[in-house]
């Protein structure tokens, strides 16, 4: 008698926190079906959401809502500090692919699990033995967990690449537009709707985030932080200088833009004093020994037929 019982208060307790969810689940649905005015979804489906639910696909019905679910209780387990570092890094890197930083760090996890077993897997199909298979797998854990912090990276060197090219012109363009007669937002922003690239995509959401209420110095610092170059912190310092102490845009720009073309010009000499020294081990490894084989090959085979 004592187990029926037990066991009765334990089933009683469980169906009671069922309903109790049930009941409040029910509860909001009524609430927002009085807001939007739609069908109350309570104990049962109206015949409207079951045509509706009849008509989307297998993957709005099932895949995307049990996603969507896996992904809130993921990032609720992910520690703030953790999640903003990746949110940076992938604000820096352009945000690749669309993805957040619960979705990068999913990618992350699919990689150290599928990744290993691709390696364990073509190991096998080998035949070779297990140590080997085992040494695949690792080989395959260690790119797993490098390279997606690698693409991120290389991306963001490559988008910063990218911006210290599109600079000097694009402020030889809102220099010329500030000279027109219109503001420095307005010229931003005429800017940026005729060109595109990388500068003109993060002054183009500084201006956004302007109108959102954020002040000019805020936003142009959001630039600086999601550009890490030299060239870009030194604009966007100079701009907030001017600001703070009423300094003539126009003169300012000026100043950059001719200092970032002489900065360009530079790197491109550098470069180019480079090229030798890059080209000589290609000329040592590929090039010299083929020559050497054409033009002594024939006198070596002779030398040999003599003796």
């Amino acid at each position: 008698m004592l187990y029926i019982t037990y066991f009765s208060t334990i089933a009683l307790l469980i169906l009671g926190s069922l309903l109790l969810r049930k009941e409040k689940q029910h509860q909001v649905n009524t609430r927002i079906s009085a807001v939007f005015q739609q069908p109350v979804q309570g104990n049962g489906d109206t015949e409207w959401n079951k045509d509706e639910m009849r008509n989307l696909t297998f993957s709005k019905r099932i895949v995307v809502p049990a996603w969507k679910k896996i992904r809130r209780n993921f990032q609720k387990n992910m520690s703030n500090d953790k999640q903003e570092k990746l949110e940076s890094m992938l604000l820096q890197a352009g945000n690749p692919l669309g993805m957040t930083a619960v979705e990068f760090r999913f990618a992350q996890i699919a990689f150290l699990i599928f990744l290993p077993l691709v390696a364990w897997g073509y190991a096998s199909l080998l035949g070779i033995g297990v140590g080997r298979a085992l040494f695949f797998a690792f080989f395959g854990f260690v790119i797993a967990l490098l390279f997606p912090r690698f693409y991120i990276k290389q991306k963001i060197v490559v988008r910063n690449k990218q911006a210290v090219k599109e600079l000097p012109d694009f402020l030889d363009l809102v220099t010329v537009s500030i000279e027109a007669g219109l503001g420095f937002d307005s010229a931003l922003s005429k800017v940026v709707a005729k060109r595109d690239g990388v500068v003109s995509k993060e002054f183009q959401r500084s201006l956004e985030e302007i109108r959102l209420g954020k002040t000019r110095r805020e936003a142009l610092s959001g630039v600086r932080d999601r550009l890490q170059t030299d060239d870009i912190k030194t604009l966007i310092g100079s701009i907030i200088q001017a600001e703070q102490l009423g300094i003539g845009m126009v003169q300012i720009l000026r100043v950059q833009s001719s200092e970032l073309r002489q900065k360009r010009k530079q790197r491109a000499e550098e470069e180019a004093m480079k090229a030798p020294i890059k080209m000589l081990f290609p000329l040592v490894i590929f090039i010299f020994p083929c020559i050497f084989i054409v033009i002594l090959g024939p006198a070596v085979i002779q030398i040999l037929e003599t003796f």
